[in-house]
């Protein structure tokens, strides 16, 4: 899991890289292009067919997970490091949230309050002078909001990366995991592939270098979050992968001189509370079956 956090927060710095002159859609190309060759990969070896059983669920899937992409990489580009990485933190409450809703799992008060601190956070990193001050001297001084744009988008990849996760769910009923995320890369370059072609824009070789690395850190992550999560409790593991927020404060004070702010580090805590919230095991519904 910590390896997992260490590699997700450098595909962060890899985006953030070259966000900021390279079109969000090529940098998902070129996630899309890294992670498709390497899952076709291991499916040849694993012997399995790559197209599975249900196939518009599968797109839909990728399609959903693509926008997510979109839209956390733009709020890469437009936040600090580490408040961008604190908002992608609310997907385990909008996910608790949306299979009460979509697939009939049981909604506690834990998940309510869960949400409650999760959007608390979102509060103070988008209205920093009106809930620091409560805090007085201890919280020290912040850098004022964050921009609402870059804010709404990161709220958005969070929220649809929840329904990916929904929808990875149901498909793991019938879909082999491989297959699944097979269709996930295959999907992103038939949607950002057309964008691209329309406007090129040919990357440096230090930005083909960080393009490639945003492909290699994302598929390291997942290596490592999915052993992680084989061999701990959900809870656990999530705790140890938000290990990728501090990693984001130092990244970005380092690489790219931002300032630590003491309202990150507050979200940060009401927004991990939230997470370890929303991942503790409910007790089976027995209305839906689910």
């Amino acid at each position: 899991m910590l390896s997992s956090a260490l590699s997700f927060s450098l595909m962060g710095v890899c985006v953030k890289a070259v966000g900021t002159r390279l079109p969000v859609a090529e940098i998902v190309l070129a996630r899309s292009v890294v992670s498709l060759a390497l899952s076709l990969a291991m499916l040849r070896q694993a012997g399995l067919s790559p197209w599975g059983q249900r196939r518009a669920l599968l797109i839909l899937r990728g399609v959903i997970g693509t926008g997510a992409l979109l839209c956390v990489f733009a709020a890469l580009a437009l936040l600090p490091l580490a408040p961008a990485t604190v908002l992608q933190y609310l997907h385990p409450t909008f996910t608790a949230l949306l299979a009460w809703l979509l697939l009939g799992e049981r909604l506690t008060p834990r998940i309510l309050v869960a949400a409650l601190l999760g959007w608390l956070g979102v509060l103070v990193l988008t209205s920093p002078g009106d809930l620091s001050g409560l805090l007085g001297p201890l919280q020290g001084p912040h850098q004022g909001s964050l921009p609402l744009l870059g804010v709404a988008l990161a709220i958005g990849g969070s929220l649809l990366s929840a329904l990916a996760y929904v929808s990875v769910r149901a498909l793991g009923r019938s879909e082999h995991p491989l297959v699944i995320v097979f269709y996930f890369p295959l999907v992103g370059l038939v949607l950002t592939a057309p964008l691209v072609l329309a406007a090129p824009l040919l990357p440096t070789a230090w930005e083909l270098l960080a393009l490639l690395g945003v492909g290699l850190f994302t598929q390291l992550g997942q290596i490592g979050i999915t052993k992680g999560l084989l061999g701990m409790p959900a809870a656990r593991a999530t705790a140890l992968s938000y290990g990728q927020v501090p990693l984001a404060g130092l990244w970005g004070w380092w690489f790219f001189h931002e300032t630590p702010d003491p309202d990150t580090a507050l979200a940060a805590a009401l927004v991990l509370g939230a997470t370890l919230l929303s991942l503790r095991r409910s007790p089976p519904s027995t209305a839906g079956g689910k």
